[in-house]
């Protein structure tokens, strides 16, 4: 079971590495990741440096250049993979079938990942990357049971990566416009969703209001915890009753419960989420579940963690996972 967690700078990346992950995964200082934040990821002279630190420690680095590019505007994505493959990374974490085919094309012996941005959930779908681009992994999106996994795995020829912890997105990735239609700014061609510089949070009274735009996205009474401004975790008026969740509740995904179950799924690798946080995160999260995996490979049950403090909305979910719905 390979441990993958996320790094949005060197600082984060060395903590990641330091707390035992396995693989690290990071992003290009550009449109071609989804988490185009301001100060965040890596130029190509620090992530030659991260590689150099990772190998010595027997450990990888997987780059996500995983948004779609623009109409007329491929330069950016081909010199995304260029670079990272002239520097020797890992692997490269692609979504867009034009992308995957230059990669394809241009660098045969360049591992390459499908990222949870292209949705890929089903055997027919996974097969057809995997014949056509030479995937060697994917990304499962976010909303299969455990079960499900089982049966998708015993179908499919690539290896398998879902996520355990961070941020649950709740539409299908790569296929969310919500924030486009707010900012201009759209997750799955700019790779950012709800971004900063069109967040703002007004105090009216004893009341903590956060906006996007020209939108109010919530309303926090005193003492109440207030999220990340994102629309599709706002509180909002419907049919008449009092504002409420209409898509989901701020909360994160934390599948330790899981382990034994994912693991015995033949799932080869757990992804923890949050390249935009900081290394105290990073630390604490890599850590857990670098004890728990441990733990549950030598036949022990998973150990009490404490993450709770970190999560979003101070709540945790095992998401679709666990899913009894139908």
């Amino acid at each position: 079971m390979e441990l993958v967690c996320p790094a949005g700078t060197p600082s984060a990346l060395k903590a990641a590495l330091e707390a035992g992950a396995d693989v690290v995964y990071v992003g290009f200082r550009d449109e071609t990741n989804a988490r185009n934040f301001p100060g965040l990821n890596f130029n190509p002279e620090e992530l030659k440096l991260a590689l150099a630190e990772a190998h010595s420690l027997g450990r990888q680095i997987y780059v996500a250049i995983n948004t779609y590019p623009q109409a007329g505007n491929l330069s950016p994505w081909h010199r995304a993979v260029d670079i990272a493959a002239d520097l020797g990374v890992d692997a490269v974490i692609l979504a867009d079938i034009g992308l995957l085919d230059y990669a394809t094309r241009r660098y045969p012996h360049l591992r390459r990942h499908l990222s949870v941005q292209a949705s890929a959930s089903n055997p027919e779908t996974i097969d057809f990357f995997q014949t056509t681009f030479g995937v060697q992994r994917v990304v499962l999106p976010r909303v299969l049971t455990v079960r499900e996994i089982k049966a998708l795995i015993e179908k499919i020829e690539v290896d398998t990566e879902v996520f355990a912890f961070g941020g649950m997105c709740v539409m299908a990735e790569g296929r969310c416009s919500l924030s486009s239609y707010v900012t201009g700014k759209s997750p799955n061609i700019n790779g950012i969703c709800s971004p900063p510089s069109h967040v703002d949070y007004e105090q009216k009274g004893r009341k903590l209001i956060s906006k996007l735009g020209e939108f109010t996205i919530n309303s926090y009474s005193d003492g109440e915890s207030a999220g990340y401004p994102t629309l599709c975790k706002g509180r909002f008026f419907g049919q008449g009753v009092e504002p409420s969740y209409l898509f989901e509740e701020p909360t994160s995904l934390n599948v330790m419960t899981l382990l034994p179950d994912l693991i015995e799924s033949g799932v080869k690798a757990l992804k923890i989420e949050g390249r935009q946080r900081g290394k105290a995160y990073v630390t604490q999260v890599v850590s857990s579940y670098r004890r728990a995996i441990d733990a549950v490979l030598k036949g022990g049950p998973v150990p009490e963690s404490d993450l709770g403090s970190i999560t979003e909305g101070a709540r945790s979910t095992t998401g679709a996972y666990r899913k009894s719905w139908r």
